[in-house]
């Protein structure tokens, strides 16, 4: 079996191109793809070659950690079946070329995946392609659960994570959090919180400041708006080394935490909140582009700062 797929052979060097997919076991299925998200944290790294080393990371790949659509086939131990619409994260199902292995990094950006039905995720046929940003939604509420962990009162960036992290802290019940955004842009499309920029600002008490602006260079910002024994929580990406002024952070006795990607009780939990009307995931798409087009797509993507979320529509694809 063959598949349309994205190709990332170096940087920014991005196809569409045919690749042969793996046999299917009794334990996969096999996903016809409607939708796949373009992630502008790792994926942009990998498309502008300043990912740091990464295990399985190399050229060619496919990439993405977000794609939504419908079993089209499904093993007798998958636990799935065909007709079901689910959320997968990516796969590594793809047959090497002449040239080498193709590797799956994420390889989520493909017109069908073959996966293990364990990795899928069923979610509702309507949620469209919102579907497809299940994986950001649970990662953002990964950096919220667990056990004393205090939900934010400021976050930093108001991009598609930062909106996730706002929404799920006011669908738990907590006070509303403050957002910083430095971009006009981006300021508008706050639900139920209040967004502003650090100079119109004056608060230095925050228990529990989360940034997803993935910023290297805020720390001491942050540390200087913290109560004394307050949470600085790095939900971003850095590429770069992070350091601070330990003086200040001495003075207020400052935590650091580090929230990465989700688990699958995260996922589980997201995609309750999502179907319970919870959690909305309504206008964080704000581009879509044909899969054909995807070289396009992912220089928008990476280079408009009006992107939010792009999304690549498989549908029609072959």
């Amino acid at each position: 079996m063959k598949t349309s797929a994205v190709i990332l052979s170096g940087p920014k060097n991005l196809s569409v191109g045919q690749l042969g997919l793996t046999p299917p076991s009794t334990a996969d299925v096999v996903v016809e793809v409607a939708h796949s998200g373009i992630s502008t944290g790792t994926e942009k790294l990998f498309w502008s070659g300043t990912m740091p080393p990464f295990p399985g990371m190399g050229y060619p790949l496919v990439p993405g950690y977000e794609a939504a659509g419908e079993v089209v086939e499904a093993g007798a131990e998958s636990g799935l079946a065909a007709g079901d619409h689910v959320f997968v994260p990516g796969a590594n199902c793809f047959e090497a070329t002449e040239t080498g292995p193709v590797r799956g990094l994420f390889g989520a950006a493909s017109r069908y995946l073959v996966t293990p039905g364990a990795r899928a995720t069923r979610i509702d046929r309507a949620l469209g392609a919102e579907g497809a940003l299940l994986a950001l939604a649970a990662t953002a509420r990964h950096a919220l659960a667990g056990f004393d962990r205090a939900l934010p009162d400021l976050i930093v960036g108001h991009g598609v994570l930062g909106r996730l992290l706002a929404r799920l802290t006011v669908a738990a019940g907590a006070p509303a959090p403050t957002v910083w955004e430095i971009d006009p842009g981006r300021q508008s499309g706050a639900l139920g919180y209040e967004v502003t920029t650090p100079d119109a600002d004056p608060r230095r008490d925050y228990r529990a400041i989360y940034d997803a602006s993935g910023a290297p260079d805020l720390l001491n910002a942050l540390i200087g708006r913290l109560q004394r024994g307050g949470e600085v929580v790095l939900a971003g990406f850095y590429t770069a080394p992070l350091s601070f002024a330990f003086p200040p952070a001495f003075m207020k006795e400052a935590r650091f935490r580090i929230a990465a990607e989700w688990a699958p009780d995260d996922m589980v939990a997201t995609r309750l909140l999502v179907e319970s009307g919870a959690l909305s995931l309504g206008g964080l798409v704000t581009h879509r582009r044909p899969a054909i087009e995807a070289t396009a797509a992912y220089e928008t993507a990476f280079t408009d700062p009006a992107c939010l979320k792009m999304i690549l529509d498989w549908r029609g694809h072959a």
